[in-house]
């Protein structure tokens, strides 16, 4: 059994914009997959979908055996085992970094204040910034916030790990802090899904890459596969002209 399991999605706005059009996609545990593709080809909203942010229009949606699309489904005890890290930090201003990480843990997990702020320290110290416990966002760089984002994902314990362009909104001196973790997450073995245009760390970290193109998923393979011996004229347009 996949750990997430897409198949023939759809996703339509307005009834005239078909972002994604009969997605098939399988991640199995402790892969990484990485998607890539032109801005505006459906990779973020086909991400958005597997925990759904975004409501598919069509198709069937499982993570770890459960179906997202049966109404019988506890949608919010599936989300709680998939962390999602976005382009944007979501930090709470008024919290110190580690009141933002503990704070989904006493809520949604209901862990004592004791075993959250033990959880959190734990996970800032994975991300490398334990010294930054007790301060507040905007004392942080744009990279030190992104991995309290990760961090407060991680210490809800995910099965699942999903990053819609997490170092999109970064200066690019930010940028290799941010994917370091990214990379030891992803040699520690979690499961994770990265829509990404660091070609870098899709070379590095991923199992298998899947480009996208309007919608649809055009290619798959490994790294080197991808890289080095694309098969679809559309996947060596796009790459010959970022490469």
């Amino acid at each position: 059994m996949s750990m997430i399991s897409v198949q023939g999605l759809h996703k339509t706005f307005n009834k005239t914009i078909h972002a994604v059009q009969g997605v098939d996609m399988t991640v199995e545990e402790g892969e990484v997959v990485v998607i890539v593709g032109p801005s505006g080809c459906g990779k973020s909203t086909m991400l958005r979908c597997i925990n759904l942010l975004e409501v598919p229009t069509d198709g069937e949606v499982a993570i770890d055996g459960v179906d997202l699309m049966d109404k019988k489904t506890d949608l919010d005890l599936v989300r709680a085992e998939v962390g999602m890290v976005f382009q944007g930090f979501n930090l709470f201003p008024h919290l110190t970094v580690i009141d933002n990480v503990m704070l989904a843990q006493k809520k949604v997990r209901k862990r004592s204040k004791e075993d959250a702020e033990a959880e959190a320290r734990r996970q800032l110290a994975r991300v490398g910034i334990p010294e930054k416990a007790d301060s507040y966002p905007r004392q942080l760089s744009g990279g030190q916030q992104q991995r309290v984002a990760i961090a407060r994902s991680l210490a809800m314990g995910p099965k699942v790990m999903l990053f819609d362009e997490p170092t999109s909104a970064l200066d690019p001196e930010m940028i290799k802090e941010v994917l370091d973790v990214m990379l030891e997450l992803a040699n520690d073995g979690m499961t994770m899904v990265v829509v990404t245009h660091e070609m870098g760390f899709a070379r590095a970290a991923a199992d298998r890459v899947v480009f996208m193109d309007e919608g649809r998923i055009v290619e798959t393979g490994t790294p080197e596969q991808i890289f080095s011996n694309p098969q679809e004229d559309r996947t060596k347009l796009f790459l010959s002209q970022i490469l």
